[in-house]
């Protein structure tokens, strides 16, 4: 049977705000060979970035409403497109492979996919996670953490954020699958990356994930803190997600920690560690529990603000308290909207991409 169906799902994957490049070895053709039918490539093509009912999308595949209602729920159901229950109607939109197809890939990876998905992230994608320069994470620490007296807002607060939701799911961290699957096991805890509102929904419905209580989810944050995991989430104001990442396996962090790029590709740091230098003894502890190694100790530590994700796991650490946590003067606040974070991402990609373009014109010219 002819691959035609998944280069063509391949190239419209590609033109959504974290793209689905193409490698030289086709490993992402392989991905989607393992994820969808042919049929499903074609039909998932039709769809829209956009949610939309069954009778929006009806006429452009040629099918019956309730025929293609019922492909489209299968589809759901095996994580392959986006679906939303709202007010009645059932929409559906087409997923990108992040955040989406992989994560929603997190109750039937095995070690063939997740070899897959590791060749994919080494050729192409580490790459394309920080192609626009525009962070798609920002980092929220625990509020115990933070200095007091700040005056923060709602999206400061990562405990009160969590308990404003109305639904929220727990999964798996998928990242962290991948490396046990492909023989890098961590020891953090792995069930703790949380989903929220119509994401948790659709984690709950599709058996991806369980529902859990307010309480349960600080529980896991608090747990995860303690284990040195980082708490990111999607760098808007509205929270839809919190993964608690680790160096070792986290597709953003690895860019930062193994990689060695600039962790402002990646994740948006809100805030920073600040030393208190007659409080430090040296110790190191805090050396040990930066996840980006923006710590440095001599005669007191002294951290790298250009480095410094603003996590808080080093003053959680701290045996003197001598680190506190603060709003970087100079923050970039999260974006309005998750909308408004992916047409800034797909800017970003462009603007380097048409200054790539003129160094290449420039420098022949130079010569």
């Amino acid at each position: 049977m002819s691959d035609a169906p998944y280069f063509t799902l391949r190239e419209f994957l590609d033109q959504f705000p974290l793209g689905f490049p193409s490698t030289e070895s086709g490993v992402e053709i392989e991905i989607l060979k393992r994820l969808f039918t042919p049929e499903e490539a074609d039909l998932t093509v039709r769809l829209s970035p956009a949610l939309e009912e069954t009778s929006q999308i009806a006429p452009r595949v040629g099918l019956p409403e309730k025929e293609l209602e019922t492909r489209l729920e299968t589809m759901a159901k095996n994580g392959l497109i986006f679906r939303v229950r709202r007010s009645g109607k059932t929409l559906f939109r087409a997923a990108p492979f992040m955040i989406g197809l992989y994560e929603y890939a997190v109750k039937k990876i095995d070690g063939e996919l997740a070899g897959l998905f590791k060749r994919y992230y080494d050729e192409a994608y580490q790459l394309e996670m920080g192609r626009s320069n525009v962070p798609g994470f920002k980092v929220i620490p625990l509020q115990q953490h933070i200095e007091a007296g700040l005056t923060l807002l709602p999206y400061h607060k990562l405990e009160e954020d969590i308990r404003s939701t109305r639904i929220i799911a727990v999964t798996e961290c998928v990242c962290r699958k991948e490396a046990g699957l492909t023989g890098n096991p961590c020891n953090h805890p792995i069930e703790n990356c949380l989903s929220f509102g119509v994401a948790a929904e659709f984690y709950i419905e599709n058996g991806m994930g369980r529902q859990i209580t307010a309480d349960e989810a600080v529980a896991i944050v608090k747990k995860a803190d303690e284990s040195g995991l980082v708490h990111a989430g999607a760098n808007a104001k509205h929270l839809s997600n919190i993964c608690n990442c680790c160096p070792c396996c986290c597709a953003s962090l690895k860019g930062i920690s193994a990689k060695g790029e600039d962790r402002h590709k990646f994740m948006n740091a809100l805030f920073e560690a600040v030393v208190d230098g007659d409080a430090c003894t040296a110790c190191g502890a805090c050396l040990e529990r930066c996840p980006v190694g923006a710590i440095t100790v001599g005669q007191t530590a002294q951290v790298n603000r250009d480095n410094c994700l603003g996590c808080g796991l080093c003053a959680s650490d701290c045996p003197v308290e001598a680190i506190s946590v603060n709003l970087r003067p100079e923050r970039e606040e999260p974006f309005d909207s998750v909308l408004e974070m992916s047409m800034a991402i797909l800017r970003g990609k462009q603007e380097n991409a048409d200054k790539a373009s003129m160094n290449m014109i420039s420098g022949p010219l130079k010569k």
